[in-house]
Order: C-alpha cells, then sequence, then structure tokens
C-alpha cells in the first residue's frame, strides 16, 4: 500500500515543507498538499512519487528565486495534479529518462521553456495551462499524451518535438507565440488532431530535418507565417486542415518533402450540426483508423449522391448492408450505432435505430417457424439498423441445427433486396466464419456494400483504453501502476483474448474488487483520494500476480 503523507504549514503533525515530507517519503508515495505558495525547489533522482494538492487547494510551488529548476526528476516516475509551478529564469518542470504525468496543473516560466521532458518512457500532460515561458512544452525522444491543454503567451515556440519524439497531441489551444505555434523536428512523428493553434510570430506549425507528422483537424489563424511549413525530406499527412488569415501559400512544402495533403472531405467542409459530432464520437474511439477511414468514405459518398439527386443528377443505386469482420471486443457494436445515428442524420434512414440480435432471436424450433421469426425482427428494425452479431452460426457449415438456420439466411436475402432503402442490416462476426457465412447462399454476398474489417487492438492501445475505463468510473490510476498495467497486456499478447476490449474490461474490473478487498482492512473510514485511488497492488491482484 502507497503511503500518504500531508503537507501543511499550520498544520500540527503535517510536514512543514514539501521537501521535508520528499525526505520521508518511500517509492510510490503520494504527497497531499494544502493550500498556499511554496517557496521551494524539488530535484528527485530515480524516485517514483505523486504531488497533488489537497481537495479545493490552491497551491503554488514557486521556484523563482533559484538557479536551477523548480521541479527536476532524473529517472523514476513523477506525477503532478492540480498545481501551479512557476520560475523566473530557470526550467519549470524538467525531466531526463522519467515519466512526467502533469493533470490539470498551470505551469509558468520566465527565460527558459516551462516544461522540458528528455527522453524516458513517456509524458502525460492533461487539461493543463502552460504560460509565460521561452519555450511552452519541450519532448526530446519520448512518447505519450498531450490532451486538451493550453500553451499561450510564450516568447519563442509553444511546442517543439524533437530528437524522434511522437507523442499524440488532440484537442487544445496554441496561441500567442512569438516564434511558431508548435516545431516538429530531428526525425520527430507526432500526431496532432483537433488543435486550434492562432496569432503566432511565424508559421502555425514547422515541420523539418526528416520528420514525419499526422495532422488532422488542426485550425490555424492570424499567423505571420504560412499554416504549415514541411522541409526538405520531410513527410507525414495534413489533413483535414483548416487555414484562416495565415501567410500565402497556406502549406508551404520544400522540395524533396513527401508530405500527403488530404483536403477536407465534402461532408467536413459543408456540414456541421448532429453528423460532425457523431464523426467526432467516432474519432474519440480508441485505434480503428482503417475502419474509420471507412466509415468516413461511405459518409461521403452518401453526402454527395443526396447533392447530385438534389442537382437532378443520376445516382445509383447503393446499398447500406454492412459486413464487420473481426473478434468479439474490437468496437464492432458500438461503431454500428453510430453507424445507425449517422445514416438518420443523413437523412437517409427515419429513426436510426439499432436492434442487436443474435441466431437465437431468428431461428425457430421447427421448419417454417424461422421465416416468421426472421420477418418480424427485421420489419420491427425498419428504419434502423439491424445488427446480427456472430452471423455466422447461422450457416449449414457452423452445425447448430443446420437448415433452421439456413432459413433465416433465405428469409434475410429476400428481406433484404425487398427493403433495401429502408433499413441497414449489419452482420458481424470473425474473418474466416464470415467468409463461410456468405457462401450459405448465392445471392447473400451482393446484398452487402462492403466488408469491414475491425483489428485486434495493441498493447498500447488496450492501456489507453484501460485508462479511459478507470477516468470513467472516477478512478485514479497510481503511476506507479503504469508498469505492471504494461507487463501484463506484453505478457497476454498472442494469447486468445489478446486484442479484446473486454479484457480490459475485465482487468479494470478485477482492479475494483482487488481496491474493495484492500480498503476493507483499514479498519477506518477510506478518504475521498482513497476511494478513488487504484495502485499497483491492484493492478497485480487483478493480473494474478504476487
Amino acid at each position: 500500500m502507497s503511503r500518504i503523507l500531508t503537507v501543511a504549514t499550520d498544520r500540527p503533525g503535517a510536514y512543514p515543507t514539501i521537501g521535508a515530507a520528499l525526505l520521508d517519503a518511500p517509492d510510490g508515495a503520494t504527497v497531499v498538499i494544502a493550500a498556499g505558495t511554496y517557496a521551494e525547489t524539488l530535484e528527485l533522482t530515480g524516485r517514483t512519487v505523486t504531488l497533488r494538492a489537497e481537495d479545493g487547494a490552491e497551491v503554488v510551488i514557486d521556484g523563482s528565486g533559484a538557479d536551477w529548476p523548480t521541479i527536476r526528476a532524473v529517472d523514476g516516475s513523477l506525477s503532478l495534479h492540480g498545481l501551479a509551478v512557476r520560475s523566473a529564469d530557470n526550467l519549470t518542470v524538467s525531466t531526463e529518462r522519467a515519466a512526467l504525468s502533469l493533470v490539470s496543473c498551470t505551469i509558468s516560466g520566465g527565460s527558459r521553456p516551462a516544461v522540458s521532458v528528455h527522453a524516458g518512457p513517456g509524458v502525460r500532460i492533461d487539461q493543463c495551462t502552460v504560460s509565460g515561458a521561452a519555450t511552452g512544452i519541450i519532448v526530446e525522444g519520448a512518447g505519450g499524451e498531450i490532451s486538451e491543454t493550453t500553451v499561450r503567451d510564450v516568447s519563442g515556440d509553444g511546442m517543439v518535438f524533437a530528437l524522434g519524439a511522437d507523442p499524440t497531441v488532440t484537442g487544445g489551444v496554441i496561441s500567442r507565440c512569438g516564434g511558431r505555434g508548435l516545431y516538429v523536428y530531428q526525425y520527430s512523428r507526432p500526431s496532432l488532431a483537433d488543435l486550434e493553434i492562432g496569432n503566432t510570430g511565424a508559421e502555425g506549425i514547422g515541420v523539418a530535418h526528416g520528420s514525419n507528422p499526422v495532422i488532422r483537424r488542426v485550425t490555424v489563424h492570424d499567423t505571420r507565417g504560412p499554416a504549415v511549413t514541411v522541409g526538405p525530406g520531410c513527410g507525414g499527412t495534413i489533413e483535414g486542415l483548416r487555414p484562416s488569415n495565415t501567410a500565402e501559400p497556406a502549406v508551404q512544402i520544400a522540395a524533396g518533402a513527401t508530405v500527403e495533403v488530404i483536403e477536407a472531405s465534402p461532408l467536413t467542409a459543408a456540414s456541421s450540426g448532429p453528423i460532425d459530432e457523431l464523426l467526432a464520437d467516432l474519432d474519440t474511439m480508441v485505434g480503428l483508423p482503417e475502419v474509420k477511414g471507412e466509415v468516413r468514405a461511405l459518409v461521403d459518398e452518401i453526402q454527395v449522391n443526396e447533392w447530385r439527386r438534389t442537382a437532378g443528377l443520376s445516382v445509383g443505386g447503393v446499398s447500406h448492408h454492412l459486413i464487420f469482420a473481426g473478434a468479439p471486443g474490437t468496437g464492432k457494436t458500438t461503431v454500428a450505432r453510430l453507424y445507425g445515428k449517422l445514416l438518420k442524420a443523413l437523412g437517409v434512414l427515419p429513426d436510426g435505430g439499432f436492434t442487436e440480435v443474435s441466431r437465437r432471436d431468428l431461428v425457430g424450433q421447427y421448419i417454417g417457424h424461422t421465416a416468421e421469426k426472421t420477418t418480424q425482427v427485421f420489419e420491427k428494425s425498419l428504419g434502423g439498423v439491424l445488427f446480427i452479431d456472430e452471423a455466422y452460426t447461422l450457416s449449414r457449415s457452423a452445425g447448430n441445427g443446420g437448415d433452421f438456420g439456413q432459413e433465416a439466411i433465405d428469409a434475410l436475402v429476400k428481406l433484404m433486396e425487398d427493403h433495401r432503402d429502408e433499413i441497414a442490416v449489419i452482420v458481424a462476426g470473425y474473418t474466416v466464419e464470415m467468409n463461410d457465412f456468405l457462401a450459405a447462399n448465392p445471392g447473400l454476398g451482393s446484398r452487402f456494400s462492403k466488408t469491414i474489417e475491425f483489428e485486434n487492438y495493441s498493447a498500447s492501445e488496450l492501456l489507453l483504453i484501460t485508462d479511459r475505463m478507470v477516468a470513467g468510473g472516477d478512478y485514479l490510476l497510481d503511476p506507479a501502476a503504469g508498469a505492471p498495467l504494461t507487463s501484463y497486456f506484453d505478457r497476454i499478447a498472442g494469447g486468445p483474448n489478446f486484442g479484446n476490449a473486454r479484457e480490459a474490461r475485465r482487468l479494470v474490473e478485477g482492479m475494483r474488487k482487488a481496491q474493495s478487498q484492500r480498503l476493507r482492512l483499514l479498519g477506518r473510514m477510506p478518504t475521498t483520494d482513497e476511494l478513488r485511488e487504484l495502485l499497483a497492488d491492484d493492478v497485480l491482484a487483478a493480473a494474478g500476480v504476487r
């Protein structure tokens, strides 16, 4: 169990300074800090520690008078929650070969960078504000996530990625920078999505020295330079860029660069409201890049066909029936629900309802009963999506009641043709088995417009899914839990459940169970922080490792 130490200058029994608490804190400890301004600088080497503001407290760690960083960590793991950290003439938060997590923090600096990350296992910066420094955030040779973070009022560049850095940056605002909003160089490969960059003294995004960023749906406005500049030898992707009031050309690509520029799709450029919101929901799903691209392509095709019909042009028949192939727990049901809502928003289906069925809902107990059951389910689903999970169990080759399942398939083939504009039928199952399913009736394959493959999640994607499940349950994951989580997903790689989000859900449930058992043994009422925190021991217990 990790220790919790309290810092408060006017509270008997508490540590008077953060430094004093850190001297006694074992690895994995959490230091909870009461409201106040602490004129301290902190240096940690090989330590794993969390510094957290007490609930509702305004905590400032002020190193303005020092000639060294306010907080510096080498090796180990450092996590800051709800703190304001200041410096004047040096780095504010600096790490080297250390994991860094900043959540809901305010970081301000002066003549040096505010946040500097060099190497290490990764960085997490979530819902933070960084301001008043020479550079906002520098990440060198590390990955991680930067989400919903604001960088503003810096004299140089807003964010800098170097030495092969490959973080994912989503949401947030970069504004009022004396240099570039974002600079990517030295073979870095960040992924940037849904950012707003504005009021910069140079270009919005600069790409140089062999870098290959992925830039999607980024808004760049009011810049003295172009929205994006790409140097020779650089590549990557620029998709759906939204420039306004920038230098011309908005995208400046040097000779020898191989960057792919994809204009905003007709749908994205011309529509708003529910469709954009639903596509944004799709984009927030973890992984599934190919699936997202296929769904967007389908939506764009439908939209353009509607515009052609309005203009009096001919439109070919389009089937909205789809095959979702892949293992369970890879997001097929969630995407199917979204697809129905998109078809409603596009005016293709009247209600966008969602009906999920399996073999037992379609197959009867005697000849003739199955066709009746299948027809009833189908007619109830008109106007929306009929989602048939594990559809391959209907085919004779599945060996589950043969002819009765075949009767359901034969009925579906006719119903899908008779009502092709009134419903979207999505059949789902393992890739190989779905091929057998399609062979069960000569006309079945032609009823579906496309097969979309759902790949298994990678270990890093399962980690992100786990983080989201934890946060969605109003829990907080101790930074020290990151290592056993990574070890667990690496260990199950290649097993029968690997790549399955249900495995992540099972693990989170096990972590909650382990936490409950641990807290019951305290012999007292747990604090709010204790009720929320999931520790490395909880992960180990859930993973069956002791």
